[in-house]
């Protein structure tokens, strides 16, 4: 065992399922004390959050992550119990294995050897942990965030522990993601019998000329950095199941994940105006879970890159791929942010694991960039 396997299984046998702590974030606050950082507790709502910093000269240099995880779903799939760590064949077996529990013990131990080696280091490090990351996301690291913002204390680099590795360890980090876009579209029709269509109004009939063009829209073509704006729906909804009732309303989910090309009050405007083209009874929610990030090559691409290649000889590529992350929140406030975590083969599934070895390479990782950045 050793001591980033040791806490990532502390922090697995708790069952944290979003947004509960679980008492995560009491261990961490212990283990970052002792090495003489400043805890101070942020709970926003239900969440629990924290902001440790030890030092208070710039630059500053964040790890951020979360305690929460998602629920284990069905334990039949699962060979062990989710919530207690297992190690099989060289694997770590637990939910948050990867997501992101590991990557925050690596965070923990990295730091204690670094300052363990440089205790008068130039500038300062902080933790920002959150309990509602896999959740709703509001007051979570958009609050503590929110919280620095108004006091201004900035943060200049943050590396965010998701698992961003695709093949091996470091072979992918992300240095921005794709905003996202979700919509609820309730489209309002006339209940009837299929039989008398003309004393009925169907929904679903006004909504496919829409929906066809919408699919066919090209919003942009992207840039250096992001792959061309997605529209995807991910819900249908109209009737009770029956063969003989036109329904009398129709419910439709979707999400853009869109680029720096474009900004989402236009991809607003424009789908509002298709549907206006076709029919005009129809309302639309819209929730804006994050706008779109980048941090561009630079002192903390470059660290993160050498790091990677010292520990573990792998030439890593930039990537904005994926879903969101907290770095959406941080990266609007000043901050250059990189995601570098293990592999994200098993998130979110069944039998969660991640390679015993990993945890002390992604250690050795966080390291290596703490000693580039704090020089």
């Amino acid at each position: 065992m050793t001591a980033t396997l040791d806490l990532t299984c502390d922090l697995i046998s708790k069952k944290s399922v979003s947004p509960e702590d679980m008492g995560c974030q009491a261990l961490l606050a212990e283990r970052l004390e002792k090495m003489g950082f400043s805890i101070e507790k942020m709970p926003f709502g239900q969440v629990s959050n924290f902001w440790a910093r030890r030092g208070t000269e710039a630059p500053l240099l964040c790890f951020a992550g979360h305690t929460d995880v998602v629920p284990a779903g069905d334990l039949k799939q699962w060979q062990s119990e989710p919530f207690q760590p297992e190690v099989r064949d060289g694997r770590l077996f637990g939910r948050g294995a990867a997501d992101m529990k590991g990557s925050i013990a690596a965070m923990v131990t990295a730091c204690e050897r670094f300052i363990t080696d440089n205790p008068e280091y130039p500038g300062s490090i902080a933790f920002l942990i959150t309990s509602d990351e896999e959740s709703i996301a509001v007051d979570g690291t958009r609050r503590v965030i929110e919280t620095l913002q108004a006091r201004n204390e900035s943060i200049d680099y943050c590396i965010v522990g998701e698992p961003s590795s695709n093949e091996v360890l470091g072979d992918i980090i992300r240095n921005g993601r794709r905003g996202s876009l979700n919509g609820t579209l309730t489209v309002h029709g006339t209940e009837g019998h299929v039989a008398y269509p003309d004393l009925a109004s169907n929904p679903i009939h006004h909504f496919m000329p829409a929906l066809a063009e919408l699919c066919a829209v090209e919003w942009d073509q992207g840039n250096d950095y992001f792959p061309p704006t997605s529209f995807q729906i991910s819900n249908i909804h109209a009737g009770e199941g029956t063969n003989n009732v036109v329904p009398g309303e129709m419910k439709a989910l979707f999400n853009f994940r869109f680029s720096t090309e474009v900004t989402s009050e236009l991809l607003q405007q424009q789908t509002e105006a298709i549907f206006n083209r076709h029919y005009s009874d129809y309302s639309i929610e819209w929730q804006l879970s994050g706008n779109p990030f980048i941090t561009e090559e630079g002192i903390l691409t470059e660290a993160v890159k050498q790091a990677i290649y010292t520990v573990t000889r792998v030439e890593t590529e930039l990537s904005t791929g994926g879903g969101t992350s907290d770095g959406r929140f941080i990266a609007p406030a000043g901050a250059q942010v990189v995601e570098i975590g293990p592999c994200n083969k098993t998130i979110h599934k069944a039998n969660e694991e991640v390679l015993v070895d990993d945890l002390e390479r992604l250690s050795q990782i966080y390291e290596a960039i703490l000693a580039k950045i704090l020089h």
